[in-house]
């Protein structure tokens, strides 16, 4: 058992949490039950999923909520993606979360290779 605290890779996907929450306050109101609620649940998703795997009684089961923290970080990147072709945000704010979005990923990718299971 790990203690999610200490893992970079989740005190990072907390901070981009954060950062999706603030980006998604400034979408039209007509998006509250669209993109607004779908960038929101996978952002909280992410770091969710790696301290549900951390409490989690074996590394087969951490490596398990690792790889759906990850489905949900590439989930997030499309949906980030999405709302910069739709001009909701803008490329500046949507380059910066697509940026902290990938390294989470490489980060929970690598911590999921590091695991012998």
């Amino acid at each position: 058992m790990h203690n999610f605290k200490d893992l970079k890779v989740w005190q990072k996907s907390i901070e981009l949490a954060v950062e999706v929450y603030k980006a998604v306050s400034t979408l039209p109101a007509d998006e509250k039950f669209g993109l607004i609620s779908q960038m929101k649940r996978c952002s909280v998703s992410i770091s969710s999923n790696i301290a549900e795997g951390c409490g989690r009684g074996s590394s087969a089961q951490f490596k398990y909520f690792l790889n759906i923290s990850q489905g949900s970080a590439f989930e997030l990147e499309t949906q980030l993606i999405i709302s910069n072709q739709l001009k909701l945000l803008n490329d500046e704010q949507s380059a910066d979360l697509i940026q902290r979005t990938i390294e989470i990923q490489k980060m929970v990718h690598a911590l999921s290779k590091s695991m012998n299971v």
